[in-house]
């Protein structure tokens, strides 16, 4: 054994003076140069966070985070047991790192036949992390530092700060509002794109436009005729269009999702993402997928190759089996998918009868599992701060979950920050919750109409 010579490195270090620059112990020194990336100033804060730590803390229904409370169908959780515990060991394993292959067989099947194309499962599909990690890749593997991306408001949160970590510039352009006549409850569909101003945000430095169809927080489902305005400046501009779809199962009252990838010029230039969690509610599993020509896809591979790289073998099993099963039953009565979309669309009628009676204005989705509600009747309640730089939405959100202890999310979350005041008297909820939930729900408006007229 070897015997060092001379004082140790560790004893020179602590015999050092802190007048040289250093304290009596080393593991004081501190870093005095910046840590943080550029790219990441202005996006590290989100009201997310707080809104979940809130909602732990305080609320007895929470309607905010957009989860089913509800269980999974049985033929996925079972499906995930026979993959957990049976003799196919390889499924603890690594498994393709672009998608499992059972998985991207099914899919590249099932998506085929709804755009009505061949589909090739290893170039045409690619598996993710969930929906939130296909987005990522996305937007790494298109937008160049300048790069301008187009994004519809209200918008699904991660979709700024995702550009600008890539280097592009979010461009913004909202769907406005239109009243109803008769008097009738709004509709998502009374949210609308103006074509002029919509055309106008379309430049040379345009890369790509982020379309959200079922959109969340509106549940609004855009028309064909909307997706047609959209795909022809994409083709007129040469833009990519990033198309989440991850709610595409979820619509009502006969509404059509129909896949902006199948209109004419579009397959070239689209990237379709979906999601196993709002697909088979099972959110917690974080399996999501592209689809898309592979000339767009090989970059988004090289993008989750050096980040991610793989999925959980055995989720990706499950799901598989799953999407088997929906294939085989596709368009039958029995089908989970049509199944689901009945159930929540019972949910979301029950919300609406429950919201508008005690004077929250509801916005009636025509998919996804939220729902918007104006609250201008409550003011009185909660009155407002002048002067104050946070938006009135969520300062509502931040009292009723601490005084009522109902739990939602503020619409302005959705808007960038120029916009957040436009639309600040709307709050999202969730109804992809048990009965008993938004019947606790209701329990917690009905007694606080009554004590607003209360004498």
């Amino acid at each position: 054994m070897l015997r060092r010579a001379g004082p140790s490195l560790r004893h020179f270090l602590l015999e050092r003076k802190s007048g040289a620059g250093y304290s009596s112990y080393s593991g004081e020194a501190k870093m005095s140069r910046p840590v943080q990336a550029r790219r990441l100033e202005g996006i590290d804060k989100n009201i997310w966070v707080e809104l979940v730590k809130l909602a732990a803390t305080y609320s007895t229904v929470n309607l905010g985070q957009g989860f089913p409370d509800f269980p999974p169908p049985d033929f996925l959780t079972e499906a995930a047991v026979r993959a957990l515990s049976g003799e196919n060991h390889a499924l603890h394993q690594y498994t393709r790192a672009f998608g499992h292959p059972p998985l991207v067989k099914v899919l590249a099947q099932f998506f085929g036949k709804l755009l009505e194309r061949e589909l090739d499962p290893m170039t045409n599909v690619m598996v993710t992390v969930g929906a939130y990690q296909a987005l990522f890749c996305c937007f790494q593997a298109f937008v160049d530092e300048g790069d301008e991306v187009i994004i519809i408001e209200p918008f699904f949160d991660c979709y700024e700060p995702m550009v600008k970590m890539a280097g592009g510039l979010p461009v913004f352009v909202p769907l406005r509002p239109k009243a109803p006549k008769d008097g009738k409850l709004m509709s998502s569909a009374d949210w609308q794109l103006d074509p002029a101003e919509l055309a106008s945000k379309f430049t040379e430095q345009t890369k790509a436009i982020v379309l959200n169809s079922p959109n969340n927080p509106l549940g609004k489902v855009f028309s064909r005729g909307e997706l047609e305005l959209i795909a022809d400046l994409c083709v007129k501009h040469d833009v990519l269009c990033i198309s989440d779809e991850v709610y595409e199962w979820l619509v009502y009252d006969g509404k059509e999702h129909v896949r902006i990838a199948s209109l004419r010029g579009m397959w070239d230039r689209t990237v379709i993402i979906g999601s196993a969690g709002k697909t088979f509610s099972v959110t917690g599993w974080k399996v999501g997928w592209t689809v898309g020509p592979n000339r767009l896809l090989q970059h988004i591979r090289t993008v989750h190759q050096n980040s991610v790289y793989h999925c959980a073998t055995v989720a990706q099993e499950a799901v598989a089996q799953g999407f088997q099963r929906e294939l085989e039953l596709y368009g039958k009565p029995e089908s989970y998918f049509i199944q689901l979309s009945k159930e929540l669309q019972k949910k979301r009628d029950w919300l609406v009868q429950s919201l508008d009676a005690v004077g929250m204005k509801p916005i009636v989705p025509e998919g996804t599992y939220f729902l918007v509600a104006d609250i201008s009747q409550f003011k009185s309640d909660v009155p407002d701060v002048p002067d104050s730089d946070e938006p009135y939405d969520s300062r509502f959100v931040k009292w009723m979950v601490k005084n009522k202890g109902l739990a939602t999310i503020p619409l302005s979350s959705f808007y960038c920050r120029a916009h957040k005041n436009n639309y600040n008297h709307f709050i999202r909820f969730c109804f992809a919750k048990e009965d008993a939930t938004l019947k606790a729900a209701n329990d917690i408006l009905q007694k606080w109409k009554q004590e607003k007229t209360s004498p």
